[in-house]
């Protein structure tokens, strides 16, 4: 045997309760379970790890991250590797790398470098607030075959830091066939689009995300969602849309995905599943009942969600779609404009714009957490009302101001969550985990260092929402077999050895809002494919982590 954990509370994944047992690690999967009931001799191993008090769970797996550069850019990536995920699905909300051309790619950089950053050098990333270690990337990939090869590639040859999943971003695929018009779909058109689906389901993809508060994802109707979705079916994956609303129009938007992927025949798994703003403050139980009547039904549905009440995304993504329309240089000329600028500020303030969920926009709730520029760092940490406020103008004056100057980067933590709905949903039984972090600027939202362990510390020890197995369960054994890993999220022997070990009374997450990048406490081991990722707390040189392909035979 390679390593042998003795003594673990085994915390399989499968939700069952967990039992002490020796663990033993062969050519990078679980080869032997020694409970201590079993009697006989115990395996040995070339390394024997002492799990005396300490929990061992298959990695969890982060159903909604937007890691999509930074697996390419941050070898050691620690936001994720250090909480003990061993697994990240990409791709999301509709917007990322593949499947593109020339110019799609140049537009998805700009509209989404809040996100992801620009893959520009490792100063100007530093200096405007990205992640620690960025580095350069060469965008060498047009396909989604040729992206899923290039993390496989990773550094060196060596590999990533993590394994990583990718589904279809249903807005990039637009983009690529239709363009940044509001409008319908021509045959030829949604006929390519079908196409680029296919292809990129062929080539690994899990699946297919939707973005439809982001232009210019948002302007498909619900009939192109739906041939989509046939095709998604027709593979055997799954649909994970950020639907229409998640503030005055959330529950018909879940009720809408509800029902286009029953109409599909395509499994649904719920972004980022919340209910926010004032006027869905104590509504989560209408959401689960809706959710329930499907699934009692016969619909199959997840859904992922993080432990946190503030949301994150870009600034620009606030605006209303018909300003989004034509791509990032069409809408920074209509910030530029004076009437069209006051129009735009109208509807965010007063009518509610559809980027902002149909609610008229509080500039108390929207705090800047990263920009583009270095020169408006100064923004960072603030509230849009509190820079007005120290500047002396109207808020949309600095908002507006932001957008042009940092060319759309600005990165934004929206304050707008509610804590019992939060919990409530956490609970349910198709529930995930999802950290939906974005690692960019110099004040990101906290979820992306420290969703898991907060999931295993907050709500698991201190406040019993949880219990142990329960959770661990929604890290891993339920989205692994929404992914359908054969092979991965639960503790048996022949699955491949992807591992947390942690502490169950003293993990917790470090990440606060106020010191985001802190790492969490409690997990001093975690291994992919039965090597050591993270070692006695600290991250090791393994590039471990490889593509994770629903189909081509031999791959993981």
């Amino acid at each position: 045997m390679d390593t042998v954990f003795r003594d673990v509370r085994v915390v399989d994944g499968s939700g069952g309760p967990s039992y002490r047992a020796d663990v033993a690690l062969a050519g990078g999967r679980i080869a032997e379970i020694h409970r201590e009931t079993d009697g006989g001799r115990r395996p040995g191993g070339t390394r024997l790890v002492d799990g005396h008090g300490l929990a061992l769970a298959p990695g969890f797996i982060d159903m909604h991250a937007h890691s999509d550069l930074a697996l390419l850019r941050d070898p050691a990536h620690e936001a994720k590797a250090a909480q003990g995920v061993t697994l990240e699905v990409l791709g999301q909300d509709g917007l990322s790398y593949a499947p593109v051309d020339d110019r799609t790619l140049a537009e998805v950089r700009v509209q989404i470098a809040g996100w992801n950053g620009g893959g520009t050098s490792r100063s100007s990333e530093a200096e405007s607030g990205g992640a620690p270690g960025d580095t350069s990337v060469d965008f060498d990939w047009r396909t989604v075959g040729e992206y899923l090869d290039r993390l496989d590639h990773g550094f060196g040859g060596e590999g990533i830091a993590l394994n990583a999943a990718y589904i279809v971003p249903q807005g990039t695929v637009r983009m690529l066939a239709v363009g940044w018009d509001d409008r319908e779909a021509t045959a030829g058109e949604l006929a390519r689009m079908k196409q680029l689906v296919a292809e990129g389901l062929e080539q690994g993809a899990a699946g297919m995300s939707s973005g439809l508060t982001y232009t210019p994802g948002m302007y498909a109707r619900d009939a192109e969602l739906t041939e989509l979705c046939r095709v998604v079916a027709r593979y055997g994956g799954y649909y994970c849309p950020h639907h229409r609303s998640y503030g005055a129009g959330a529950l018909a938007a879940y009720a809408e995905m509800v029902a286009l992927a029953r109409e599909a025949g395509c499994a649904l798994h719920l972004a980022h599943a919340t209910m926010n703003f004032g006027v869905n403050e104590g509504r989560a139980p209408e959401l689960l009942a809706l959710l329930d009547d499907a699934l009692d039904a016969g619909a199959d549905i997840s859904l992922d969600s993080y432990p946190y009440t503030p949301g994150c995304t870009t600034l620009a993504a606030m605006l209303p779609s018909w300003a989004g329309e034509g791509g990032p240089e069409a809408v920074l000329a209509r910030l530029r404009d004076e009437a069209t600028a006051a129009r735009i500020r109208h509807v965010m303030e007063v009518e509610g714009a559809d980027g902002c969920h149909g609610v008229p926009i509080s500039w108390d709730t929207i705090e800047i957490s990263g920009v583009s520029d270095p020169a408006l760092a100064g923004f960072i940490g603030k509230t849009v009302a509190r820079s007005a406020a120290e500047r002396g103008e109207e808020p949309w004056a600095t908002a507006r101001r932001l957008l042009l100057d940092d060319r759309l980067g600005p990165t934004i933590l929206q304050h707008v969550g509610h804590e019992d709905n939060v919990r409530r949903i956490m609970r349910h039984r198709v529930h995930t985990g999802g950290s939906d972090g974005i690692l960019q600027g110099r004040k990101p939202h906290p979820r992306a260092y420290g969703t898991f362990p907060r999931y295993l510390g907050t709500y698991v020890r201190e406040l019993g929402v949880l219990s142990l197995e329960e959770c661990v369960a929604h890290l891993t054994g339920r989205p692994a077999a929404r992914l359908r890993l054969a092979d991965r999220g639960l503790i048996r022997p022949g699955h491949r050895a992807d591992l947390v070990l942690f502490d169950p009374a003293t993990v917790a997450a470090g990440a606060t809002f106020d010191a985001p990048r802190t790492l969490p406490r409690g997990i001093p081991h975690v291994l992919i494919d039965g090597r050591f990722v993270i070692e006695d707390g600290r991250r090791t040189q393994v590039l471990a982590g490889r593509s994770v392909r629903r189909t081509a035979p031999g791959r993981h």
